[in-house]
Parts: C-alpha cells; sequence; structure tokens
C-alpha cells in the first residue's frame, strides 16, 4: 500500500511539473550558430548518421536537445517514451532504456550507443562547435 502511494504520489508530481518543463525547454532554447551554407551543409551530412533517443519531459534530454539546437544540429530526434518501435530499438541496441541516448553510426556500419547528457554534450561539442 505504501509503495503505490509513493508511486501514485510521484506519477502525480510528473503530471503537474510537464507543462512547467515543456515550457521551459521551449523558452529557454538558444540561437544556434550560423555557418556558411557549405560549412552548414557538411555539419547536416554528419547529422544524417545520428539519432537522439529521448523524452520530451526528461531535464537531461531537454539539456541535449538545447545544446543541439546551440550548435544548429539537425540530429534526428526518437521518441523513446511514447514510440514502441523506438523504444524497442533503444533497448536492442543500446541495451537499457536509459535517455538521453545518441546513437552515433559510421559509413562503415559500425554503430556506438552513447548515454549521459554530459557525454553526449561534449562529444557535439569536440565534433561540431
Amino acid at each position: 500500500m505504501f509503495r503505490t502511494m509513493i508511486r501514485m504520489f510521484f506519477r502525480t508530481l510528473r503530471l503537474v511539473l510537464m507543462p512547467f518543463m515543456l515550457l521551459w525547454a521551449k523558452l529557454a532554447t538558444p540561437k544556434g550558430i550560423v555557418r556558411t551554407a557549405e560549412a552548414q551543409q557538411q555539419i547536416d551530412l554528419a547529422c544524417d548518421k545520428l539519432a537522439l533517443y529521448h523524452f520530451k519531459t526528461c531535464p537531461f534530454c531537454i539539456k541535449v536537445r538545447h545544446e543541439m539546437a546551440r550548435l544548429s544540429l539537425p540530429i534526428t530526434l526518437r521518441d523513446a517514451q511514447h514510440d514502441a518501435a523506438h523504444r524497442a530499438e533503444l533497448q536492442q541496441g543500446g541495451g537499457k532504456i536509459q535517455t538521453p541516448c545518441l546513437k552515433i553510426a559510421d559509413g562503415k556500419g559500425n554503430v556506438q550507443w552513447m548515454y549521459e547528457s554530459g557525454e553526449i554534450i561534449k562529444y557535439l561539442q569536440q565534433r561540431f562547435a
């Protein structure tokens, strides 16, 4: 009974906080850096091999999406919370359902699954800043 009450409390808390998290995500999104058309085209091609598995209201996912916006990176977003196929891909490929997770593919078919927002942001900054 006590466990059920705690679950209900946190579920209710999440529902109450969700609109505020979405509003914060929208209002706090930074403006992207401006590159030459050629440079941005190269960035766009490199981002074709990347996909971010995320939950819309996860604060760590919001942090990564803000960095993507700041760096003007058109990385594919995959909702692992509401899309069962994306959730299954994340579980099968990465080994666990944890967000954010950046899927990094190379031209040779190798795939790396990177968890942890700090690591993802560091990778994006080193590769694209």
